[in-house]
């Protein structure tokens, strides 16, 4: 099997041959179709593991569980937003849904030169949840890892007696404990909405990067292990937003590999003249070749997050002929996400403070 490790930085290569290496099921086309939503339609939806039982649910109008959740150690990106956008379409149909937003798992799992304290992972929570609100993601669905009531703590080392170091050892190649307990509380997250003092058992969903995949096959396995009868928690896994430049993807460690959602729109517009472009080295060879929208930034971005599916396509067939030139691409781009981000950015005036509220009380 494909080694990953799921604290890196470095972009990873998704194709048919890693998927099978990992034993997921590819999207099928079908459901391409089925699921009318711009993440499944445009291919960034990839594999699953076991979304056939989700699917049942929603076509039978059953109740379902969904589980999202990020790390309060940085700033929000672009990278984040396919998470937050793939949480609120699963809520329409239905789910039942949680976001997480583990300040705890912040804290132990990164160095303290990132991370120094508790509080500073709380601080980056209040920015968090400002843009997850301001995004459209429910108070009442969002929790803080730090304010989870006992049960969850409990349960989470009920966990704990279920992984051997030996098991997490061949799973992650290493025995850090700071991120042993940030997995504990990951496999907490996902699994303790089966319990019956929540939901009861359920099947349940999680999206994820490829990446992330030793963390599912671990809590599938957990899930086994213990003793409630719980149901095998779904993976369905997107393929994340590349970093702007070549080789790395979105990162809240390296600035310059993303776009924030609290970046200026000066900034925005400079991050994007720099971002790495599909154009051709001459204006005559662009034309006759035509420019390459799938290694493209600018393009990816409005891949990622223009709504309008024909616009998008209208753009990659214009681009694909040379008949749209890389610094008309950017342009069109720095207009998109100034628009998306302006009116994003006032929104969170009002967010701020119901977050602050909701961190600190």
């Amino acid at each position: 099997m494909t080694n990953v490790d799921p604290w890196g930085s470095k972009e990873l290569k998704i194709d048919d041959k890693l998927i099978q290496s990992f034993g997921l099921t590819k999207i099928s086309e079908v459901d391409k179709t089925r699921f009318n939503h711009y993440l499944f339609k445009r291919g960034i939806i990839l594999a699953h593991r076991d979304f056939n039982v989700i699917k049942e649910r929603i076509e039978n109008k059953k109740p379902f569980i969904q589980l999202t959740g990020i790390a309060s150690s940085g700033l929000l990106h672009l990278g984040h937003k396919v998470d937050i956008d793939l949480f609120l379409y699963f809520k329409k149909l239905g789910a039942r849904s949680y976001f997480a937003v583990t300040d705890i798992d912040a804290y132990v799992s990164r160095p303290d030169s990132k991370i120094p304290s508790l509080e500073k992972a709380k601080e980056f929570a209040v920015n968090n949840i400002s843009h997850l609100l301001a995004l459209g993601v429910e108070k009442n669905d969002i929790y803080l890892q730090s304010r989870k009531e006992p049960r969850y703590y409990e349960f989470a080392f009920e966990i704990s007696k279920k992984i051997t170091e030996n098991t997490f050892r061949a799973i992650y190649g290493h025995l850090d404990l700071g991120k042993l307990s940030a997995n504990l509380l990951q496999y907490a997250d996902i699994l303790h909405l089966q319990l019956k003092e929540y939901n009861g058992p359920m099947p349940s969903i999680t999206g994820i990067g490829v990446e992330q995949d030793p963390h599912a096959r671990a809590c599938r396995d957990i899930a086994r292990r213990l003793q409630y009868n719980l149901f095998l928690p779904s993976f369905i896994y997107f393929s994340h937003q590349s970093g702007l430049q070549l080789g790395k993807k979105m990162s809240a460690s390296e600035p310059d590999t993303a776009i924030f959602l609290d970046d200026s729109l000066n900034e925005v517009k400079r991050k994007i003249s720099k971002a790495y472009s599909g154009g051709r080295d001459s204006l005559e060879e662009h034309r006759k070749l035509g420019g390459v929208p799938e290694k493209d930034r600018a393009f990816e971005i409005l891949l990622y997050h223009h709504l309008d599916s024909d616009f998008v396509y209208e753009i990659y067939e214009k681009y694909k002929k040379g008949r749209l030139l890389s610094g008309e691409l950017k342009e069109i781009c720095k207009e998109f996400l100034v628009k998306l981000l302006e009116k994003h950015q006032k929104k969170l005036i009002k967010t701020r403070k119901i977050a602050e509220k909701m961190v600190f009380g």
